[in-house]
C-alpha cells in the first residue's frame, strides 16, 4: 500500500501510500541498521478454482500448510515488515496464458495495518519468465511459479524501496540462472549501503527507454528519478507490455477495492476492527465501547476499511465511522495522498514529464500496480486524470491541443485527486512540519531540459 515509498522525503521514515499506520511514522526504506533473516520451509497442498486463483490450503501453522508459508523475517528500521513467521500467497490469472499475479500480505510491523504487496510475472515469446517486484519466496510462492511450467529468465526491482527490494536477494538464489535488473539510483538510509548488502549481486541497471535491454521487443520501460526532496530521490520504473496493452507501475497510481484482498488474513482484519488506542484517538470525540469482535463479514469489512484510511492518511478524521471516508477514496484509480503531498508535489514538473510521456507513447487498457486491486481497466485519460492535481500546482497546461480524452480527464481528475479536507488534517500538518524545518523541500524543479 500498500501503494509508492515516500522515504525519499523523510529522515527516518517511510511513508508508502500502501503501508503506513496512525502513530507509527517509520523508516523501513532501503537499509537501515537490519540483518536479515529469510527462511524457507516445504510445500503442501493447493486447490485452484474455477477463475485460475490458485490459494494454498488453510492448514494449520504447525502442519503442512503453515510449513510451506514459512518465512522468517524481522527486518525494516525501526519496525520491521510482518508478518514475520508466514506469508500465505495467492495466484490470478490476468492474461490468460501470458500475466499472473502473486500476492502476499505485508503488514506494519506490530501494527494491525496491513496491505497486499504484489509479484507480476510476464511469460516472454521466448517462453521464459519476466518477473517484476519479487516477494518473499516462500515454499509455496516457489511451487506456484513452478506451476507455470516455465524458466525464470529475469528479475526486475522497479523501485527504491525497501518494501520490494528486501525479497529480490532471497528470490534470485531460487533462481540462479536468472538476470537481475534493477531500478537506478538505489539508496538506503541511515546508511547507504550497496546491494550487495541485500543479497542483490550482478544487477544491471534500468535505463529510461532502454532499447538495448533484452525483452525491449515485447516491454517498454520509462523511469521517473526525481531529484531528492528530502533524504533521497523518488524512483520508480513504469512498464509496458506491448502485446497484453499493460502498464505495470509499483506506488505511483492505485485502486482501492471495497472488499479486502483475498492475502489479507481475517486475523489482521478483526484485529483492526477492535476498538483500540487508534479508534479512540480517532473518533470525533465520540464515545468508544470497547466489545469482543466476532468473526462475521461486517467486522472483516470494517477492519478493512480502517486499514485502507490508515494507510493512505496516517491520521483519518474518523476511525471510529470509517464508512464515509473509505467510499470517497475507494472504487477509483488515485494518486496515494502520502505520495502526492510528500513525493509528487514537490517535484510536480518531473512527474508531469514522466506522466505525459507514458499516456503519449503507450496505449494500455489495464494498469497493474504492486499494491490494492489489480487489473485495474483504466486507459489514460483514467492515468492522466489520477493526476490533474499537477495542472493546478505548475499553473499551466501542456497539452497545445485540446481534446475530448483530455478534457474529459480533466473532470475526471477532479474527483480522483479530492481527499476528504478532514482526513488530510494530519498529513497536510505533517508535511508543512517538515517543509518548515527543512526536513522536506517545498517544491524541487527537475524537468527535463
Amino acid at each position: 500500500m500498500a501503494a509508492a515509498i515516500a522515504s525519499a522525503s523523510l529522515p527516518n521514515t517511510t511513508l508508502s501510500s500502501n503501508f503506513l499506520s496512525f502513530g507509527a511514522l517509520t523508516h523501513q526504506s532501503s537499509g537501515g541498521f537490519c540483518k536479515r533473516f529469510l527462511f524457507e520451509s516445504t510445500p503442501g497442498r493447493r486447490r485452484r478454482d474455477s477463475i485460475g486463483l490458485v490459494v494454498a490450503s488453510a492448514t494449520s501453522s504447525s502442519g503442512r500448510g503453515g510449513s510451506e508459508r514459512f518465512y522468517l523475517n524481522f527486518t525494516g528500521f525501526p519496525f520491521p515488515l510482518g508478518p514475520f513467521l508466514e506469508r500465505r500467497t495467492t495466484r490470478t490469472e490476468a492474461v490468460k496464458g501470458c500475466i499472473w499475479l502473486f500476492e502476499q500480505e505485508q503488514a506494519l510491523g506490530f501494527s494491525s495495518v496491513s496491505t497486499n504487496i504484489r509479484m507480476t510475472v510476464i511469460k516472454l515469446k521466448s517462453g521464459g519468465l519476466w518477473i517484476h517486484a519479487p516477494i518473499a519466496p516462500t515454499k509455496e510462492c516457489i511451487q506456484l511459479l513452478k506451476e507455470l511450467d516455465a524458466p525464470v529468465e529475469y528479475i526486475v526491482l522497479p523501485t527504491f524501496a525497501y518494501e520490494h527490494k528486501i525479497f529480490v536477494g532471497p528470490f534470485s538464489r531460487k533462481f540462479p540462472k536468472a538476470k537481475i535488473w534493477v531500478a537506478p539510483r538505489q539508496w538506503s538510509w541511515p546508511i547507504n549501503l550497496p546491494l550487495e548488502f541485500f543479497g542483490i549481486f550482478r544487477a544491471k541497471a534500468l535505463g529510461d527507454e532502454d532499447d538495448s535491454t533484452p525483452w525491449a521487443d515485447e516491454i517498454e520501460q520509462k523511469v521517473l528519478s526525481s531529484p531528492e526532496v528530502g533524504i533521497g530521490p523518488y524512483v520508480e520504473v513504469a512498464f509496458y507490455h506491448k502485446r497484453s496493452r499493460t502498464l505495470l507501475v509499483t506506488d505511483a497510481v492505485i485502486f482501492v477495492p471495497r472488499q479486502p484482498p483475498d492475502c489479507i488474513s481475517k486475523e489482521s482484519l478483526l484485529a483492526s476492527a477492535k476498538n483500540g488506542l487508534a479508534v479512540k484517538l480517532l473518533s470525533k470525540g465520540k464515545q468508544v465501547v470497547e466489545e469482543p469482535v466476532v468473526d462475521n463479514k461486517f467486522n472483516r469489512q470494517k477492519g478493512w476499511e480502517r486499514m485502507v484510511l490508515q494507510i493512505l492518511f496516517l491520521g483519518p478524521s474518523n476511525l471510529l465511522e470509517p464508512n464515509a471516508s473509505f467510499a470517497q477514496m475507494s472504487q477509483k484509480l488515485i494518486v496515494s495522498p502520502i505520495v502526492k503531498t510528500l513525493v509528487f508535489s514537490k517535484v510536480p514538473e518531473k512527474v508531469r514529464d514522466w506522466v505525459d510521456s507514458i499516456a503519449a507513447d503507450w496505449r494500455f487498457k489495464r494498469i497493474i500496480p504492486a499494491h490494492f486491486a489489480a487489473p485495474i481497466n483504466a486507459g489514460r485519460s483514467d492515468f492522466l486524470a489520477a493526476f490533474a492535481f499537477l495542472d493546478e500546482l505548475l499553473g499551466e497546461r501542456f497539452v497545445t491541443k485540446p481534446s475530448l480524452s483530455l478534457l474529459f480527464a480533466s473532470i475526471m481528475g477532479r474527483a480522483a485527486s479530492y481527499f476528504p479536507p478532514d482526513d488530510m488534517k494530519t498529513l497536510s500538518s505533517l508535511d508543512e512540519f517538515l517543509v518548515s524545518v527543512g526536513a522536506v523541500k517545498k517544491t524541487v524543479s527537475g524537468r527535463k531540459k
